[in-house]
């Protein structure tokens, strides 16, 4: 980052995952890439460390309001992460940065609130657009660590995210397979749900249920199965394939409850890591498979967002357009 002798004032925007969190500076609704810092969350007790450290390297700045985007439930000002032991609310992150005003967002929320501001350049196009229309409304998908949906409305006076946890909500079953699937996972998880599956480790348990199918042990982390895919390894095809056509029925199902014509966007690292797959096995098909209405699929597009700091734009938009 810039040093400087003169007190600058900015904004703090926050991505708090699973696994790491993202920082950075805002100039209104602008984040300053130069200041974006990724940090390891396993090395810090907690997100006031974490922030402190960040404002102690930034130079002079003067922090006059702080947005995190966190991965679990917000309530009243307070966040559970889901993922991560760490509890986050206004009043901490108030003393750790002397911002005075504070917005804690779900993370999907401030993925919701980036989306008028993702340029065509940052898509990687899965179901192709058909016409939109000024302000419809838009999904956005969340697969990473955990799994979440949002679903962005627009009005005259701005546009709305609204909070949610999909993710758990029971696993989706549509087959003999899948239930065997979801006995598998329930063996060490009594309630078996969707980021049970459609997340990162959903990637790893489905290969090892594959393993177990043959009495084969395989054990993989998520990025070496979606690795493996490059040298046509057929479990990690086969358990893309799964993926794919229960992360399809999933977005379909999702789409008929939300009606986003304005266009449905996965976001996250998983996401991000199996898009040039997803055609070929078998989303789509799984996506607009809904009997009778799946014509009517063909309204809904489907995109995954490659920029990976599009949370903390969000982050950077509502504290300029919603404080």
């Amino acid at each position: 980052m810039k040093q400087s002798s003169q007190t600058q004032v900015y904004s703090l925007v926050a991505d708090i995952g699973g696994t790491n969190t993202r920082l950075a500076l805002a100039d209104g609704s602008i984040v300053l890439g130069d200041t974006i810092r990724l940090y390891r969350n396993a090395d810090y007790q907690d997100l006031a460390a974490l922030f402190t450290h960040y404002l102690s390297v930034a130079g002079a700045i003067e922090c006059h309001m702080a947005c995190a985007a966190v991965a679990g439930l917000v309530r009243d000002g307070v966040a559970n992460l889901t993922n991560l032991d760490w509890r986050i609310d206004n009043e901490s992150i108030a003393q750790a940065t002397g911002a005075r005003s504070v917005a804690l967002l779900n993370d999907l929320q401030a993925q919701g609130y980036s989306l008028d501001q993702i340029t065509a350049s940052q898509l990687h196009e899965i179901i192709p657009k058909s016409t939109v229309a000024s302000g419809a409304t838009q999904l956005v998908i969340g697969i990473g660590t955990g799994f979440n949906a949002t679903v962005v409305y627009h009005f005259e006076s701005g546009c709305f995210a609204a909070p949610a946890e999909v993710g758990h909500a029971n696993m989706p079953i549509d087959n003999e397979a899948d239930l065997n699937l979801a006995g598998f996972i329930a063996k060490k998880h009594e309630f078996v749900a969707v980021e049970d599956v459609l997340s990162g480790r959903g990637i790893e348990r489905i290969y090892a249920w594959l393993g177990h199918l043959e009495e084969v042990p395989l054990s993989a982390s998520s990025d070496e199965v979606i690795q493996a895919l490059a040298s046509a390894d057929p479990y990690a095809e086969e358990t893309l394939r799964i993926f794919a056509r229960l992360l399809g029925m999933t977005a379909g199902n999702l789409a008929l409850s939300t009606l986003p014509f304005g266009g449905i966007y996965l976001v996250g690292g998983v996401s991000r890591g199996i898009a040039p797959y997803l055609v070929d096995y078998g989303f789509t098909d799984s996506f607009r498979g809904k009997g009778r209405f799946s014509d009517f699929m063909d309204n809904f597009s489907v995109s995954v967002i490659k920029d990976d700091y599009a949370a903390l734009t969000g982050c950077a938009r509502y504290l300029a357009e919603c404080l």
